[in-house]
């Protein structure tokens, strides 16, 4: 008898574990064919389910459309990042809500004194990047999940785009994201991965 191999002992197809991690890329080119916003609610309505900490689910999303918006952003955008982001066919601006708690007694109503335990903003603002950036990375997967290619972007002012985007203060920029469907060249050389060994051990 064969034994299984990694693949045949998760519940998800082999198709599925493809789309979703083996096959999926960091894309850097993209066709000119739009993301909708029925795909991108759809992305949504999946990926929400992901974990929180308190279910505070910090993370906000701005979506550039328009060229006058796509104008704004390039400043801040470092000089290997400008142009794939010039031409994607939807940039997002992946953020934290900092005051995300004020939604608690409505998400976490099992223990009205969450919103309380937060009153600290230094300690808030920990939290909300965390878990925000929890969701970024639900949110990458769910992308994947549509069909589309994710192209995360750090290499930007996130300071700049901060302010320049949420001047209310209450918002913190964490990462830029590409997405559409993958165009010409759009995949880099596919780099080395960690081996279970060298990342799991047991106690």
């Amino acid at each position: 008898m064969t034994a299984p191999t990694t693949a045949d002992l998760l519940a998800l197809d082999r198709a599925a574990q493809d789309l979703l991690f083996r096959a999926a890329r960091t894309a850097n080119t993209f066709t000119d064919k739009p993301v909708t916003d029925a795909q991108v609610a759809a992305i949504h309505d999946l990926i929400r389910y992901g974990p929180t900490a308190y279910n505070g689910q910090p993370l906000r999303v701005l979506l550039l459309r328009s060229a006058a918006a796509r104008a704004r952003l390039l400043p801040y955008v470092s000089s290997s990042n400008r142009a794939k982001t010039a031409s994607a066919p939807l940039t997002a601006i992946l953020a934290a809500d900092v005051d995300f708690h004020e939604r608690l007694p409505e998400l976490y109503p099992h223990r009205p004194q969450a919103r309380d335990w937060l009153s600290d903003r230094p300690s808030r603002v920990e939290q909300a990047r965390f878990s925000a950036t929890l969701q970024i990375g639900y949110l990458l997967v769910g992308v994947r999940a549509a069909g589309l290619a994710a192209g995360p972007m750090a290499g930007f002012d996130a300071a700049g785009v901060t302010r320049e985007f949420f001047p209310d203060g209450r918002h913190e920029a964490l990462l830029l994201l590409n997405l559409g469907h993958p165009g010409r060249d759009a995949w880099e050389r596919r780099l080395p991965r960690l081996s279970t060994e060298e990342v799991v051990w047991t106690l």
